[in-house]
């Protein structure tokens, strides 16, 4: 998938409807949330839409722009305004695996990953090195897709007899439990159904492909078996295919630890 992602650094942003979408809705809960971070990241930036937001969002603070996509990282340079450039205001720009950040710990106050955490077979391994990285009261917000995400394809699948080779998204419910094993205090899970249609098959995979995830979403069918998929995907009433998006969003806080890093236990004592 990093070769498939990393070549659709030009045609991403034509196809990011729903990424756009996703963005604008987390945007909407950092509102209720009232934090001033010295650093904030956006992880698995693509070509940097949600940083840009936090860059408006707080002035302030350093912005870091990570993705495991070299091409995307250049896009996020190519827009970055040049007066931000010269005055080093521009995002920061790391190249890397959120499983193995070249991040000092406890440097973080805020990080942000929009549509990215569902690629990973097992988001364990990078939540905690996202709890390594966040500082005591820091935040991670992110967005992903959930089990019930193309509910359509999986529905044509059965009814003709294909192959559901499209990918397996974790329950929310899973994620939270995953949160609480890295170390995250009391996650906020929630989640929602976001729908897009397309006039035409061929519309619908040409996104994907654009979006350089078409093979990691749906999986190899053949030709024959699209045809049938296809065939039986359920219409709106205007004759579009619609394509259900299971959003789970997930707020995360990092608490003070209750141990040191040689496993003895932390207690405080407070005067009366």
């Amino acid at each position: 998938m990093r070769r498939d992602f990393a070549g659709a650094a030009e045609t991403y942003d034509s196809a990011a409807v729903l990424a756009r979408e996703v963005g604008a809705r987390m945007a909407q809960r950092l509102d209720l949330v009232k934090i001033a971070p010295q650093r904030v990241a956006d992880i698995g930036c693509a070509t940097g839409d949600g940083i840009r937001d936090l860059q408006q969002r707080y002035g302030k603070a350093l912005p870091l722009a990570l993705d495991y996509a070299l091409p995307m990282l250049r896009t996020v340079r190519s827009r970055t305004p040049r007066l931000q450039r010269l005055t080093g205001r521009g995002p920061r720009l790391v190249n890397a695996d959120v499983r193995a950040l070249p991040l000092a710990a406890n440097t973080l106050g805020l990080v942000w990953s929009n549509l990215m955490l569902h690629w990973l077979d097992d988001p364990l391994p990078a939540f905690k090195e996202l709890h390594r990285v966040i500082e005591v009261g820091g935040l991670l917000c992110f967005a992903t897709l959930g089990p019930d995400t193309l509910k359509e394809l999986r529905v044509a699948a059965q009814k003709v007899g294909a192959g559901d080779t499209a990918k397996r998204f974790l329950d929310m419910h899973d994620l939270g439990d995953m949160l609480v094993t890295a170390g995250f205090g009391d996650p906020v899970m929630d989640m929602e159904m976001v729908t897009l249609t397309y006039p035409t098959p061929r519309a619908f995979l040409a996104d994907q492909r654009h979006l350089g995830v078409r093979d990691a979403l749906l999986g190899h069918q053949g030709w024959h078996d699209w045809r049938r998929l296809f065939g039986a995907w359920p219409q709106d009433d205007e004759g579009r295919l619609p394509a259900s998006f299971e959003i789970v969003h997930g707020h995360a806080w990092k608490p003070e630890p209750r141990q040191v890093a040689d496993g003895r236990a932390v207690m405080k004592f407070h005067r009366r």
